[in-house]
């Protein structure tokens, strides 16, 4: 018989506690550099001390006692300068925290420790998933949280070692045994004494908790745990890139991406689908003190407040194009992205908005909470041009009432001499054509500019938007953007911000349009008095477009997306298919491809077996030979064992007795052979009794006494160990 593995000993145990407490304050440290707030030298300082303390379990018996007895003095004080020098709240906290989990990483840990790593773990783990924007953070709280639960596992376990008296670790200056015991060591027995089988049940149940909580994750409706939280606030240094609905300028020098998605949208037919749709959400028209926004004649613009599920503007949207379905994720903001004016809007469910006709922008009552769906049909995709006939009956008469703002400029007259000067010398003139003048402008402001996430505002008197405008510093979007309205103004060409989205990408995996936070985008609408119409110009936009890549596979070719953060995103994107559903179709298409799958898969099955078993029945009446029995003699082997362990011998390698009930001797017999690490004889007794025929047992009675001596004295002996490690 094979003698059952040891169990792990208290020293193993400990030893293992080091290295999940090492692991789990080491991934909580690594969360440090998803964060934006300057602290990775201080993470890299404590990943290096936490590692050294891992690699080697000597080390912290090497600390002095003085650092012991100075390390908290010392760390408060170093929280209080650094909380005086930034003035920011969270990256001193942040700091803190890493600060104490490197104490804990030098220092042999008591229980009570463990669970403070647990805890100052978790606490960074929560900011990350609050402040990060990287995709692997998924996976690595994932690995947190199995090695936290393994920590206090084997915490549990040695607590209860030896009747609770296992020795704690916090023993300063005194090398412990467990560690001189080696790594190499306590490897080769987790592989001993591991048992499989649980370990395989423990990663499926684990698999199938961290399933089911992204199924409700999707389910639920969510909210903006940021702006709940108010952790935002704290770190005051950058912007996020993602939609603005007002524009200032001077306040930021800085913007980090952010890779969230904003909203995905799926298009009916995928053969007119563009490669650089523009998302409209909102025109600013208005500019003042630095900043764009809503102008109030631009806000009359909108209807009075409605409640419905349906949008039917009776005008302005066009028939015979694909139909879109956007789900617009929380948190990005209160106007919904269109490609302009539509036929019909429709939602999932009625909701408080105001649309404006003219301007084909709906914006909701208050920003969603949770994920919003909704369906736009007549939208044209492919043109730059909105006619707006009440603005062309205005303008003839050269009237500005209801749009004073569109050719408003609010700026010194130092500010406005330098931009009528810039209009000069690029020859501009009042009354040139529209198109004319975007030409112009946009290549002068290409030449003199370039782009730049980080852009630099010269300092000095006046507006910064001018100052930017008649320097050569990089800017972004919405500099561009703002430049080329004010120009325009001042060449007496109506002129407005629109800021959304541009672009995005196409998911391989569910067919869909994914834009990003990081798609965030400012233009501008030009008026042009000869077609009615507001004309899209974008200052960024590349100045040649290959139209064989406008519309259909080559324009969904240049910006497919197969990476894995598109994978993770089909994902959300089919719940959110089979969830939301304007109309029974989606249902019936959903319900008949589950028939189809089931029909086909069904047949496939019928049509498998038939095969074999037309296969086996020719094979089983053509002529026989010696080679063919041959062949078959392996097969009846296999059978006669399946028959074999179907009726006894499961029974007997199990080791119950008739009647298919377990014997009670060898139940015992079983429980104590993992109890007991005695003399061979006594094993090979109770062995006999757990395994071998019932004439060939001792006497169990009297096994059953010597098995307890021997455990009684194996637990005096380990007390005695644990007392002696103690004093010494």
């Amino acid at each position: 018989m094979v003698r059952r593995p040891q169990q792990l000993s208290l020293d193993e145990l400990q030893l293992l506690r080091w290295l999940l407490g090492g692991v789990l304050m080491l991934l909580s440290v690594a969360t440090v550099f998803y964060m934006d707030i300057g602290s990775e030298w201080m993470a890299l300082l404590s990943a290096a001390g936490i590692l050294a303390a891992l690699v080697k379990p000597a080390l912290p018996a090497r600390v002095p006692n003085i650092v012991h007895r100075l390390a908290f003095p010392a760390i408060l004080a170093f929280f209080a300068a650094d909380l005086w020098r930034s003035g920011q709240i969270l990256p001193a906290i942040v700091r803190l925290d890493l600060l104490l989990l490197l104490y804990r990483g030098l220092s042999y840990r008591a229980r009570r420790d463990d669970l403070q790593i647990v805890v100052l773990g978790l606490f960074l783990i929560v900011i990350a998933g609050v402040l990060t924007v990287s995709l692997l953070f998924a996976g690595q709280i994932l690995l947190f949280t199995g090695c936290a639960l393994a920590l206090l596992m084997v915490v549990t376990i040695a607590g209860s070692t030896e009747g609770g008296l296992a020795p704690k670790l916090a023993v300063r200056n005194v090398v412990p045994g467990w560690a001189d015991y080696g790594w190499r060591n306590l490897f080769s027995r987790l592989w001993d004494v591991a048992d499989w089988r649980l370990l395989a049940s423990g990663i499926v149940l684990f698999a199938g908790v961290v399933v089911v909580s992204g199924l409700l994750f999707l389910a639920i409706p969510r909210f903006q745990l940021e702006n709940s939280l108010f952790l935002e606030r704290f770190v005051v240094h950058k912007a996020m890139t993602g939609f603005n609905d007002q524009i200032k300028f001077g306040d930021i020098t800085d913007i980090t991406q952010d890779d969230g998605v904003a909203f995905n949208a799926d298009i009916s037919d995928q053969t007119q689908a563009p490669a650089t749709p523009y998302w409209r959400m909102v025109i600013l028209d208005e500019y003042k003190d630095g900043s764009f926004k809503l102008s109030p004649g631009m806000r009359a613009a909108f209807e009075r407040e409605r409640t419905s599920a349906n949008i039917l503007p009776g005008y302005g949207g066009y028939r015979n194009v694909p139909s879109w379905t956007f789900y617009l994720e929380s948190g990005v903001s209160r106007y919904l992205p269109t490609l302009g004016r539509f036929y019909a809007l429709r939602f999932q469910d009625a909701h408080n908005f105001r649309y404006s006709t003219d301007l084909g922008i709906v914006a909701l009552r208050d920003e969603p909470a949770s994920m919003t769906a909704y369906r736009v049909e007549g939208m044209n995709p492919g043109s730059d041009q909105m006619v707006d006939l009440p603005f062309a009956g205005r303008w003839k008469k050269r009237g500005r009432v209801g749009f004073p703002m569109q050719m408003d400029i609010d700026l010194s007259a130092p500010d406005k001499a330098k931009l009528q000067k810039t209009d000069d010398d690029l020859g501009v003139v009042k009354g040139m054509a529209t198109r004319d003048f975007a030409v112009k402008a946009i290549d002068w402001l290409r030449m003199r500019h370039r782009y730049a996430l980080s852009p630099s505002i010269p300092s000095g008197d006046g507006d910064p938007l001018i100052r930017w405008l008649v320097s050569t510093e990089p800017g972004h979007c919405e500099l561009f953007a703002g430049s080329l309205v004010m120009m325009a103004r001042t060449a007496g060409i109506p002129a407005r911000v629109v800021t959304g989205f541009k672009g995005g990408t196409w998911d391989a995996y569910s067919g869909n349009y994914t834009v990003r936070n990081s798609d965030a985008h400012a233009w501008v609408e030009l008026w042009d008095s000869t077609v009615h119409s507001w004309i899209r110009e974008d200052p960024l936009a590349a100045a040649t477009i290959d139209p064989t890549k406008e519309v259909g596979a080559a324009a969904i070719a240049g910006i497919m997306d197969r990476s894995w953060a598109a994978r993770i995103n089909s994902l959300r994107v089919f719940w959110y298919r089979r969830i939301v559903n304007f109309d029974q179709q989606t249902q019936a298409d959903a319900a008949k491809a589950v028939k189809e799958a089931t029909d086909s898969s069904g047949r496939w099955i019928r049509e498998t077996l038939a095969g074999l078993v037309g296969n086996m029945k020719t094979w089983f009446l053509g002529p026989w030979s010696t080679s063919k029995i041959l062949k078959l003699s392996p097969i009846a082997v296999v059978v006669a064992m399946i028959a074999w362990l179907l009726t006894t011998g499961r029974w007997r390698l199990a080791g119950v007795g008739r009647g298919g009930k377990v014997d009670p001797v060898r139940r015992e017999a079983g429980r104590w052979l993992r109890k007991v690490d005695g003399p061979e004889p006594l094993v090979a007794d109770l062995q006999r009794l757990r395994y071998g025929p019932s004439p060939s047992w001792p006497k169990p009675t009297e096994v059953f006494r010597k098995a307890r001596q021997a455990a009684s004295s194996s637990r005096q002996r380990a007390r005695r160990r644990a007392s002696s490690r103690s004093t010494s």
